[in-house]
């Protein structure tokens, strides 16, 4: 008789493979041991490198949040009040051919700036007219809407905020001899005439400073230093070669000046655009001159983000715009107060004013700027 013994070739594979896994195991534990010390390894306080680690990552993970919960959001509002003919005709700067960005790189050299400024200063007569007759004559009008009146100041107020004459019962106290001007939106320009001639690059948009609101922004300083302001003019491109993102870069841009030129009045310029109606002109003629007509455009923190000054930001366009009226009924459109804040939290009278829309000429909103510097001076004053 035979003794027939069976063997499990499963089992055995099994076995088999344990033990080389536990031999090489064995084998890197070794080479473990061999480098660190016993003691040095069994010593490593785990939860110290815990808390370095997360020491690290915590304050990353702060400032990713608060970018996320305020910057952000601050595109999220440019995007949402961006109009709709803006999306339709397709004016995003970072779709520009490649040739313009080349004409935008000579007109940021120092040589093309320099021209620039030769052109555009002259020598401004502060010797600007008041008393004279006014008129609203534009010749293609879109119909205006208010529902608050506040001492002949019409506002349209967008908001839940009630906003009514408590908003002027304190004295707005600021600095009134130092004005910081910029623009969200640097390319904006208008419909070309025959002495204002350009190449655009974008629907109602050019990078040639010339031509845009940058340069009716030159006019505003001529006039401003000419009665005796000190102007501090930024016309760092802020919506090229990318649209969306505009308030964010301008936020940085101004929170930079701020910090080497300090101004309670910030004065963000812009030009309207309104989406239905490219030849719109909204326009007033002073004495012989016609200038585009002005809308002040002033934020709150009814969208959520951290907005201490709003009120007396509409405080003081409340009141220029009162000072306005009494000089040149009619330069000014009524007030605009919406949910978003427009960067509007770095001063005590910061705001937006659109200058004129894409049916005005260049020289009218030119002329706009002899009135409002006027206006600016009566008032502060």
């Amino acid at each position: 008789m035979f003794n027939v013994t069976i063997i499990n070739i499963k089992d055995s594979i099994k076995y088999i493979t344990t033990l080389i896994i536990t031999l090489l195991l064995i084998f890197f534990l070794s080479k473990i041991f061999s480098k660190v010390g016993k003691d040095d390894f069994f010593n490593i306080n785990l939860s110290e490198k815990l808390i370095e680690c997360l020491d690290i990552e915590i304050p990353v993970i702060a400032k990713t949040y608060y970018k996320s919960q305020n910057i952000l959001k601050e595109d999220t509002e440019e995007v949402a009040t961006e109009s709709i003919t803006q999306k339709i005709l397709g004016i995003e700067l970072a779709q520009i051919q490649e040739t313009n960005k080349e004409e935008t790189k000579n007109n940021q050299t120092d040589e093309n700036n320099t021209q620039i400024a030769e052109n555009n200063e002259s020598n401004l007569s502060t010797e600007v007219a008041t008393g004279v007759e006014t008129e609203i004559v534009t010749q293609n009008p879109i119909s205006e809407s208010y529902n608050v009146e506040i001492n002949g100041v019409k506002i349209k107020n967008e908001t839940s905020f009630q906003i009514d004459n408590t908003i002027l019962e304190n004295t707005l106290e600021m600095n009134k001899e130092n004005v910081i001007i910029f623009h969200t939106h640097t390319c904006e320009s208008y419909t070309p005439s025959e002495q204002y001639q350009y190449q655009q690059t974008g629907n109602f948009r050019t990078t040639d400073l010339n031509y845009t609101v940058s340069r009716v922004g030159d006019e505003l300083t001529n006039y401003l230093l000419g009665f005796g302001f000190n102007v501090n003019h930024d016309k760092t491109y802020h919506d090229y070669p990318a649209y969306t993102g505009s308030y964010t870069r301008s936020l940085e841009s101004v929170t930079n000046d701020l910090k080497t030129f300090s101004s309670d009045i910030i004065i963000d310029l812009h030009r309207d655009a309104i989406g239905s109606k490219s030849n719109y002109d909204p326009s007033v003629k002073i004495g012989e001159d016609v200038a585009a007509q002005l809308m002040f455009v002033i934020g709150t923190n009814g969208g959520g983000l951290y907005h201490p000054n709003w009120k007396s930001n509409l405080q003081f366009a409340i009141e220029l715009q009162q000072k306005a009226n009494e000089m040149y009924p009619g330069l000014f459109k009524p007030v605009i107060v919406r949910n978003s804040r427009y960067n509007q939290h770095l001063g005590k009278a910061a705001c937006i004013i659109e200058v004129g829309a894409t049916g005005n000429t260049l020289e009218q909103c030119l002329n706009s700027m002899k009135y409002l510097s006027k206006v600016l001076d009566e008032y502060l004053k």
